[in-house]
């Protein structure tokens, strides 16, 4: 294992769109060809089965996001690429660390409390109504997928942070019990990534309905760019990049001088139309060779399955020796 092992998972729930590429598939693709790092990158469909209960969508979101990372860059020479549900160990060690984790500690975490406290305003008087023990327990099987592999790096946002926390909570008491034989992982929040508002000001998210697809064609990327709300201002009244969504989506993918250029533009007053279809250009000269090796991958599913399954091997090697040492620590071995 080399002294940095970075692990990242993608919920299964959803088709990856534009904010998805910017804030988390471009820089985690790149953060693997960094030298003197080993990266872990998969597919979490069991996370995905609590919040969302349609067995096709979660299979063709499977389908589709694979094929996103794939399309946008990543090795799977370079990378270990499997699905969560290909890694029985981690199951295992998640019943395990169920087993030792306090009851207090999964109270405290915010999914639960928003739900807890959604009852409360709406009257509810079981507060555990609607709640299912996978929103419950995800900080468990969260635990369980970084630990399995001793992930010493994990790139979350913000909101995931508390998640991370426990993860050490959970691995600091298992070493206390037993034998040490987890890490502490620490969160990697990175404050320059970008996160991109949506066509409607708001930020870019599959529930608000207002996200740019990523590989669904010319001519839908820009009607989809086209829609970005903009103020009344009319072509030649001075226009301001702050706050302005249409420069914030163009300035994620254009170099130092295209901003340049594009903030005097606005000074100059650029019509937004023009402003629009300069946006159009920007992303689709970055996304064009993408969108076509994410069509062929798309077509050959069976290719993509190959890919998931060679990962699986890779990880299961790591997570077979590891989960060993655990069962031995709790006292689950062989009769001699």
């Amino acid at each position: 294992m080399t002294d940095k092992r970075v692990l990242t998972g993608v919920t299964t729930t959803g088709i990856p769109h534009l904010g998805n590429y910017v804030g988390a598939i471009r820089p985690a693709i790149a953060a693997t060809q960094e030298a003197g790092v080993e990266s872990f990158i998969f597919l979490a469909d069991y996370h995905g089965l609590i919040k969302c209960h349609e067995p096709e969508k979660i299979h063709e979101s499977t389908l589709a996001v694979a094929a996103t990372w794939l399309a946008c860059g990543l090795d799977p020479e370079h990378v270990t690429f499997y699905r969560q549900s290909d890694i029985p160990e981690t199951m295992e060690l998640n019943w395990i660390f169920n087993c030792i984790c306090a009851k207090g500690l999964m109270n405290r975490a915010h999914a639960y409390k928003a739900a807890v406290q959604a009852n409360v305003d709406a009257g509810q008087e079981d507060l555990d109504h609607g709640v299912e023990m996978g929103l419950y327990c995800y900080p468990v099987l969260m635990a369980a997928d970084i630990l399995i592999f001793n992930g010493t790096h994990v790139p979350v946002g913000r909101d995931q942070i508390q998640h991370l926390e426990m993860a050490r909570d959970i691995a600091g008491r298992f070493n206390h019990r037993f034998k040490e034989l987890f890490v502490m992982p620490e969160a990697v929040v990175d404050e320059t990534t970008a996160i991109l508002t949506g066509l409607d000001g708001r930020k870019m998210s599959k529930s608000y309905g207002n996200t740019i697809p990523l590989f669904e064609g010319e001519k839908k990327l820009r009607k989809s760019v086209m829609k970005i709300v903009t103020n009344s201002l009319e072509p030649g009244q001075p226009k301001e990049v702050d706050g302005s969504t249409l420069f914030e989506i163009y300035q994620a993918f254009a170099t130092a001088e295209q901003q340049a250029a594009m903030k005097q533009a606005y000074a100059d007053g650029i019509g937004w139309g023009d402003a629009k279809q300069q946006l159009f250009e920007l992303i689709n000269a970055e996304l064009a060779e993408k969108r076509e090796r994410f069509a062929e991958l798309t077509a050959n599913p069976s290719r993509i399955e190959d890919i998931l399954q060679a990962g699986a091997d890779k990880a299961r090697k790591v997570a077979h020796e590891h989960l060993a040492q655990v069962r031995e620590a709790v006292g689950i071995r062989v009769l001699k």
